[in-house]
């Protein structure tokens, strides 16, 4: 009997798994290569997918980090005080994520709640706190220093609070980022949005 529940839950894990390189390439192709007019209505399909694979694998922290990530995203592409329920909701699911497994996906939860205080405004609208943004940004870079993710929203955060040099510093780490097995479009598609970054920062600095 115990030898079946441990087969089991292997399975489980395995078939986890598979559904977050599914959700992932999904929402790579439509990130980086989907025409911004037909994204929206692709991210919306996309969520409903992530939402009812992550309620059949409850427990799954890589499964709640790619749910918040598909969610934030349609919510930048959604706009508007509406994208503001889809916002709430992947903080949530990250939060859920940090509760099960900190460190899963390389620290992507703390990264991605991160993220989330510092693009989504504050009170009375919305639940934008810069403190807690920076909290859970070092969180990341303190389980992935190295990552492209985590260099590159916490040179995002320093760019928005106007510390221009340290940002520059922090982005041209996020270049210097190893290349993720799998990841080749995403990581393309980043460095891509760093270097557009760069460029608005030496702007600024004429």
């Amino acid at each position: 009997m115990l030898a079946l529940c441990v087969l089991s839950a292997h399975t489980a894990w395995a078939a986890a798994g598979d559904d977050v390189v599914r959700l992932q390439q999904q929402w790579e192709q439509i990130r980086y290569r989907t025409p911004a007019p037909a994204r929206e209505a692709q991210l919306e399909r996309l969520l409903g997918e992530a939402r009812k694979t992550t309620a059949a694998n409850p427990g799954s922290a890589d499964l709640l980090i790619w749910q918040a990530i598909i969610e934030s995203t349609y919510a930048g592409e959604k706009g508007g005080l509406g994208a503001l329920s889809n916002a709430k909701a992947a903080r949530t699911a990250l939060e859920q994520a940090l509760a099960i497994n900190p460190d899963a996906l390389a620290g992507s939860a703390y990264t991605s709640l991160g993220s989330l205080y510092y693009q989504v405004p504050g009170w009375p609208i919305g639940f934008g706190d810069d403190k807690k943004a920076l909290e859970l940004l070092k969180k990341g870079l303190a389980v992935n220093p190295d990552g492209i993710d985590a260099n590159y929203f916490y040179g995002d955060y320093l760019f928005r609070k106007g510390d221009y040099a340290e940002a520059t510093r922090v982005l041209n780490k996020a270049l210097q980022a190893p290349a993720r097995p799998g990841r080749a479009i995403a990581d393309d598609g980043r460095r891509k949005e760093i270097d557009q970054l760069l460029d608005k920062i030496a702007a600024k600095a004429k």
